[in-house]
């Protein structure tokens, strides 16, 4: 993804709570995971929660 393109809030992402939340199209069009757990990751990355015992 180019430095030059905006993003574009409701295309590329939204805000909740004060955090912005990007969506897939976005995630897809930047090219790669960063394994960071996104909420709309269409890499299928997912970080695992941990076990209750």
């Amino acid at each position: 993804m180019s430095d030059e393109q905006e993003m574009i809030e409701g295309e590329d992402y939204y805000l909740e709570n004060g955090n912005w939340v990007f969506t897939a199209k976005y995630l897809l069009r930047r090219g790669f995971c960063c394994q960071s757990g996104c909420r709309h990751c269409p890499y299928g990355f997912d970080v695992p929660k941990p076990q209750m015992e």
